[in-house]
């Protein structure tokens, strides 16, 4: 993991073309090596989750060619090394469990970012329906001292076919919803980082089990 973090910062610092071919060698080996850490993953999500199949690191792994076409930031590369757990892998519809690697800025996270129209309209419905169910959860202690509250944005006024007096109408109106927990460089090359890891994910498991369960209906 040391020489991941060395990597990133490196690339951080010369995110080109030339660079890059000029150390691809050192880029397959951190590669390989997080790619390792992944199986890892893989297997130790897939022991308590039974949704999470024993998917193949490169199911999970994001490639770290920037798409710059319509971005104003023309940098080829990224400087973090990010992966997704979750039911049919990173290019899956359903929500799940998702590690970010970069030097300063390292964290856990789990949940859904943007989905679709219709799965984001069965999560509120789900909510609206069992809102007990979904209450309980967020503000179970273990869960809120390790993640605080949802993330993401917000809508302005209620969504479209739900009540505005309903109760918990602050909730429905998420774009995304995930939860996360910052990691720094010392707690990330730590021995103990793979099993603090499980434990977060572990927290997360109800969260991620009510979304996926909006969303298959």
């Amino acid at each position: 993991m040391k020489e991941l973090l060395k990597f990133l910062s490196n690339l951080k610092e010369n995110n080109n073309r030339e660079w890059f071919q000029e150390n691809k060698e050192r880029y397959q080996s951190v590669k390989l090596k997080h790619e390792d850490f992944v199986g890892k993953i893989i297997s130790g999500v897939s022991s308590f989750d039974s949704n999470i199949p024993l998917l193949k690191p490169s199911e999970c792994v994001f490639r770290i060619y920037r798409d710059v076409r319509f971005s104003k930031n023309k940098d080829p590369y990224k400087t973090a090394f990010g992966a997704v757990f979750s039911k049919g892998g990173r290019k899956s519809k359903y929500a799940g469990y998702y590690l970010h690697i970069e030097p300063g800025n390292s964290f856990v996270g789990g949940g859904i970012w943007r989905p679709e129209s219709e799965a984001l309209k069965s999560i509120r419905y789900e909510i609206y329906n069992f809102p007990e169910d979904f209450i309980k959860i967020i503000e179970d202690t273990e869960f809120a001292d390790r993640f605080g509250k949802i993330s993401g944005e917000k809508l302005k006024n209620p969504p479209k076919d739900f009540p505005a007096d309903f109760k918990h109408i602050d909730i429905l109106k998420y774009k995304s919803f995930t939860v996360g927990q910052s990691f720094t460089n010392e707690q990330i090359l730590s021995k103990e980082f793979l099993m603090e890891l499980m434990k977060t994910f572990q927290t997360m498991k109800p969260f991620i089990g009510f979304l996926n369960r909006g969303i298959e209906g």
